[in-house]
């Protein structure tokens, strides 16, 4: 899996690495009891500051995506809790969402059918490659849907510079 910071976003880098670790884990792309890299080496990889990194880290262990220790690092959780609901603050997203529908002029049934192709795609944005990086989970994500899924939000990732890392 590959981890793509875009530095230019006004979401924090933290943030960013925490949302990827989470989808990888709904596409599978990682895998439960999967190893993940140690803070230090995936700050490097990616040239940030550890303590980016460690947030993010201490946020998925928070949110039960995620078990660590110091002994055996980072390893994605063997089990997670079912949510018959969203959290707060992914509710308070997705109002946002649907008022910048709205807003576009998107009708109901307009944006439902693109909220269930998303879901149904998995979540991937459409950027994922196969690499050829030996021991890497990268998949390719060639679907239209999952290119619409983003379809807005990659075009405004055009301008922003960015930086990759392996995750696996």
């Amino acid at each position: 899996m590959v981890i793509a910071i875009r530095e230019g976003s006004d979401i924090p880098i933290y943030q960013q690495i925490r949302d990827q670790i989470v989808q990888g884990i709904s596409d599978g792309r990682l895998q439960t009891g999967e190893q993940l890299p140690t803070v230090r080496a995936l700050a490097e990889e990616i040239g940030i500051n550890s303590m980016t990194v460690n947030k993010a880290y201490q946020l998925l262990k928070q949110q039960g995506y995620i078990i660590a220790d110091r002994r055996n690092g980072a390893r994605v959780s063997k089990s997670f809790a079912k949510a018959p609901q969203l959290s707060f603050e992914s509710r308070e997203l997705l109002l946002r969402i649907i008022a910048e529908a709205k807003v576009g002029g998107m009708t109901q049934e307009e944006f439902l059918d693109e909220c269930r192709k998303c879901y149904e795609s998995g979540g991937q944005t459409g950027k994922e490659k196969n690499t050829g990086h030996t021991g890497g989970n990268e998949t390719h994500a060639g679907s239209s849907d999952r290119q619409r899924c983003r379809e807005q939000e990659i075009r405004a990732d055009e301008t922003l510079e960015g930086r990759e890392a392996y995750v696996t």
